[in-house]
C-alpha cells in the first residue's frame, strides 16, 4: 500500500525556487515519489506568499494544483477545534495555521508522511503522544537533535 505523503510549505517553494536551498535534494526525494501530495489551503497560501519574487511564481503554485501534482485534501471548517487545540499546545514552538492543518491532515491519513524541511515537525506529534513520520534532509534532523542536547 502507498503511504499518502503530506507536502508542507518549504518543499514547493524549494521545488519552484532554484536558488533554494533544498531544491536539489526536494527534486532527488520526488524522482521516487508518486504524485499526488497532499496539502491544504494554509500551505498553498504561505507558498503563494513565498514565491510571488519568481516569475509567475504563484501562478506555478496553482498549476501543481491543475495538474494533479498537490491535491487540497482539509477543510478547516470541519477540523477548526482540533486546530485550535494544537495551536494551543504548541503555542511555545510556535505552531503556525499551515503546520496545525499538515499534522491535523496526517492524523486523518493513516500512514501518511510529512514530507518536509521543517524541523518542527520532530516536535509535533499527532494523536497525542505519536510521532509524525517524515521525509526531511538529514542535516535538519541533525540540527534538530542539537539543539536538543
Amino acid at each position: 500500500m502507498i503511504k499518502p505523503l503530506i507536502a508542507d510549505t518549504g518543499i514547493i517553494v524549494a521545488l519552484l525556487d532554484k536558488k533554494d536551498e533544498w531544491h536539489e535534494w526536494t527534486l532527488e526525494q520526488m524522482r521516487v515519489m508518486a504524485v499526488p501530495f497532499l496539502t491544504c489551503e494554509a500551505v498553498i497560501t504561505e507558498t503563494c506568499f513565498l514565491v510571488a519574487h519568481l516569475p509567475d511564481g504563484k501562478q506555478k503554485v496553482l498549476q501543481l494544483i491543475s495538474r494533479g501534482v498537490l491535491q487540497i485534501d482539509f477543510s478547516l471548517s470541519n477540523e477548526i477545534e482540533a486546530i485550535e487545540n494544537l495551536m494551543k499546545k504548541y503555542a511555545d514552538v510556535p505552531m503556525g495555521l499551515a503546520d496545525a492543518c499538515l499534522v491535523r491532515l496526517c492524523e486523518l491519513h493513516e500512514n501518511s508522511v510529512v514530507f518536509t524541511v521543517d524541523g518542527d515537525f520532530m516536535i509535533y506529534r499527532k494523536n497525542g503522544r505519536q510521532a509524525i513520520p517524515l521525509i526531511i534532509p538529514d542535516e535538519r534532523r541533525k540540527t534538530r537533535n542539537k539543539r536538543k542536547n
